[in-house]
């Protein structure tokens, strides 16, 4: 049986930076890994309200069902104001609630924090690692993954160069060794 890799894309701009890297690192798993990216962005906003199941939004149930059937995860990241992004923050609650039906617990993931800017996304990169890791979640510690830069690591195609690929292929090895 494959495993299966969720890949959770933290913004929703339609030619992001960070898709691109998303896209490429599910690229370079292995044929026995399928990459499966998980769509967050028509999630409506987390509300204890909807903890319970006959209260709860048909796409928190789905969404949760979703979670529940992965066996790791790439959080793909752009920084705002230091941190990571709202849409990603409304997908870690909805699948860790209700109390004691954490969907997320146990399992592997890797951060790929993607900036423009030369520091690449560090800010936002610890705020999502903390999050996960009282979610109980377990990282991929080394190597970690700060895209800074990210328009100089194109090429004419929009595609990563060859340099930033061998980069990226330690940081999805590292998360397959530990599913």
């Amino acid at each position: 049986m494959s495993k299966k890799i969720g890949i959770l894309i933290g913004s929703l701009r339609k030619d992001s930076f960070t898709k691109i890297v998303a896209q490429a690192a599910a690229k370079l798993l292995p044929k026995d890994v399928e990459a499966e990216f998980v769509e967050i962005a028509h999630l409506p906003f987390f509300n204890q309200d909807f903890e319970e199941v006959a209260t709860a939004p048909e796409s928190h149930t789905a969404f949760r069902k979703q979670i529940e059937s992965l066996d790791g995860f790439i959080f793909a990241t752009p920084e705002y104001n230091r941190s990571y992004t709202p849409v990603l923050k409304n997908a870690l609650d909805i699948a860790s609630r209700p109390y004691g039906q954490n969907k997320w617990n146990g399992k592997p993931f890797a951060i790929l924090s993607v900036s423009p800017g030369a520091i690449g996304g560090f800010g936002a990169n610890h705020h999502l690692r903390q999050v996960l890791t009282f979610l109980h979640m377990s990282p991929v510690q080394q190597p970690e993954a700060y895209i800074g830069s990210v328009t100089t690591l194109l090429n004419d195609k929009n595609e990563l160069k060859e340099e930033t690929l061998k980069f990226l292929q330690t940081v999805v090895d590292a998360l397959v060794s530990k599913l």
